[in-house]
């Protein structure tokens, strides 16, 4: 039985709930639903983004519509425009199966006559932003004065970005014995105030703890200086080859010249920021979702609103200036119960906010070090070799495998492999093997709560292992952890430096597990497949860790992954299996699986400026490092 008939939803919208494929209803769906279907009440839901605060109340309002009456019902408020679209599309999905109901999208940034001209048509839904709904009012092209329902959404954001005094005033509009429904992810003292103001008697929700952040989102964040940045951020996309990503700045200027810059050292970005037309929001939005862009640079007023589903990481590349603005940002990740990653790159100077950070969410960051570049070379290397094996072969390729052989046929298996792995991997080696250590030493700041052990270690000869378990087989670096530390039968201190991809995985011992460790995992299987683990020549960075416990740091290990990786998304990285259409560049092959000689011209990106952003030459607001620097091999 599915548990959506148990909150008193009729059969049209259980039908709906069926075609969207829900199964089960969120917490908040869960306690909101049926205290709003049961009478006409105010209510404050507090939820973090991303835990289906829509359905929350798309279920009951569509369910309280009169669909024979024409007139405006229910009003709904969001912050941005593509919030806005967003939930109209999900309410007129919604209500599919309830015949009459029309739902229209009021937002800047299109006609507002033919808006108007839709609403006098009939809507009983209006969806709408602040700024635009108070000019049609204030025009009279829309009749707000008998609504029965109003929801504020976002309702942090939106006085955030300064619609405070809109919203009063829209509200002012609207009947006093109207039902008011406010959902927000915080409770600022401007969001107490309008429920103080416009509300009476609300019903109080909250889903986890006031203020706090999601607790599918694990927190990490990366000290370095502050000329090493973009560096850092580079080297964090090259070590999760699968990232799909949102990276946030403070200024649109920077948003676009780092959008640029990644465009032209080969990844696939583009710039999202309010200098863009609606049609080229719209295009680089379909992109993303499309996963032809895989690194989203976004100011914090371009991407509210933004719901993609299993965005892998939320990329703090500077701090927003309001530190409650983060709970937002991180709220991009971690969506519908799935695991996500919050990233922040900080310099010394801004240690401090991560303490007034983790005060705000309740929730404690890990410290982690910038990994170096042989790590990243071993990861490309094993993530190349992974997208090889599980590679679908295309039998079209039968016809060209005689010449194909003639050609390799003096080669033995060993060559072969080495000769075809070489020609993805070698500019990538060469731009890596000589660039130095990018991490920042931490100025003991981060130890003043408690760790009395120093927060760095020597390696003192620790093992590294490859292991061909990951998270595709459900497993995050705690999990893993945990696994290990179980299978293995050591204690707590002894497995370390837990590096969880997507197909494999990295762990540290001390040497005189090594014969433990290779006998007892080389001979179990996980869910019928075989495990395999080898020694790694790569020693992991040095660092071992000994804190992170209950709350306290590990300051320099690479200890924890990001979250499990999408599926069927583009492969970012040194390397490619699947390669996409939009993601071309000049002078190469655009399709298909390893390049042999590299274009060193910049490639057009993973997206076309033409689209997707400005064509003008970036003006760096900050240090991106040595312009003469080698380019990072180049991708698709």
């Amino acid at each position: 039985m599915n548990k959506f008939e148990q909150l008193g939803l009729n059969e049209s919208l259980l039908k709906a709930i069926l075609d969207l494929g829900f199964e089960n209803p969120s917490e908040v769906q869960e306690k909101a639903i049926p205290l709003l279907l049961e009478k006409d009440t105010d209510m404050v839901a507090l939820a973090q983004t991303g835990t289906g605060k829509t359905a929350a109340f798309g279920f009951p309002l569509i369910q309280k519509i009169d669909a024979d009456n024409r007139n405006t019902q229910a009003l709904v408020l969001s912050p941005t425009r593509e919030l806005c679209l967003q939930i109209t599309n999900e309410l007129k999905n919604y209500s599919k199966y309830e015949k009459g109901i029309n739902v229209v999208a009021v937002y800047g940034g299109a006609s507002i006559t033919e808006q108007a001209r839709e609403i006098k048509r009939g809507a009983q839904i209006i969806v709408a932003t602040p700024g635009r709904m108070q000019d049609m009012i204030n025009r009279g092209l829309v009749n707000i004065k008998n609504i029965d329902y109003c929801v504020l959404d976002e309702a942090d954001e939106m006085l955030n970005m300064g619609f405070y005094d809109d919203i009063c005033s829209i509200l002012s509009d609207t009947p006093d014995e109207k039902s008011t429904w406010l959902f927000s992810a915080t409770m600022p003292q401007e969001v107490a105030r309008i429920a103080k103001q416009f509300m009476s008697d609300p019903l109080e929700i909250t889903v986890g703890t006031k203020n706090s952040g999601s607790s599918t989102v694990s927190h990490e964040f990366y000290l370095v200086n502050a000329r090493d940045r973009y560096e850092a951020l580079k080297r964090l996309a090259d070590a999760n080859p699968d990232i799909f990503s949102v990276v946030f700045c403070r200024t649109k200027r920077d948003t676009q010249a780092i959008a640029e810059k990644l465009i032209e050292d080969g990844y696939s970005a583009a710039a999202l920021h309010g200098d863009l037309s609606q049609a080229q929001r719209d295009g680089v939005m379909k992109s993303f979702r499309g996963r032809q862009i895989q690194m989203l640079v976004a100011t914090d007023v371009a991407a509210r609103g933004i719901d993609v589903d299993n965005v892998t990481h939320v990329v703090n590349y500077q701090l927003p200036d309001e530190i409650e603005t983060y709970n937002h940002r991180s709220g991009r990740t971690g969506r519908a119960g799935k695991l996500g990653t919050s990233i922040v790159i900080v310099t010394k100077s801004e240690l401090r906010k991560i303490s007034s950070i983790e005060r705000i969410i309740k929730q404690k960051f890990v410290e982690k070090t910038i990994p170096s570049g042989i790590e990243i070379c071993e990861i490309q290397l094993l993530h190349l070799a992974n997208k090889i094996k599980d590679t679908e072969v295309d039998h079209e390729i039968d016809n060209y495998l005689p010449a194909i052989n003639n050609v390799l046929e003096d080669l033995s298996k060993e060559e072969l492999i080495k000769k075809m792995v070489s020609v993805e991997f070698n500019r990538f080696i060469t731009y890596y093997k000589k660039n130095r250590d990018i991490s920042a030493q931490s100025s003991g700041e981060r130890r003043e709560r408690g760790d009395s052990e120093p927060r760095e270690f020597s390696n003192n000869g620790a093992v590294r292992y490859f292991v061909n378990i990951g998270s595709r087989d459900n497993f995050d670096w705690m999990s893993l952890k945990d696994y290990l530390k179980e299978t293995l039968d050591l204690g707590r201190d002894d497995v370390f430096k837990v590096d969880v991809k997507e197909g494999f995985s990295f762990f540290n011992t001390d040497p005189e597990h090594t014969d433990k460790v290779m006998d007892i995992l080389n001979n179990t299987q996980l869910e019928g497949r075989r495990i395999n683990v080898e020694i790694s020549k790569n020693d992991g960075g040095g660092r071992r860790d000994h804190n992170n416990r209950g709350g306290r740091r590990d300051s320099g290990r690479r200890e924890g992954n990001f979250a499990p990786r999408r599926e069927g998304g583009s492969d970012r990285g040194g390397f490619r299996g699947e390669r996409n259409s939009s993601s071309r560049r000049e002078g190469g092959s655009d399709r298909g699986g390893f390049r042999g000689e590299r274009n060193s011209a910049p490639r057009e990106g993973g997206f076309r400026r033409s689209e997707g952003g400005s064509d003008r030459t970036p003006r760096r607001s900050e240090s991106f490092g040595d312009s003469s620097r080698p380019r990072r091999p180049r991708r698709d």
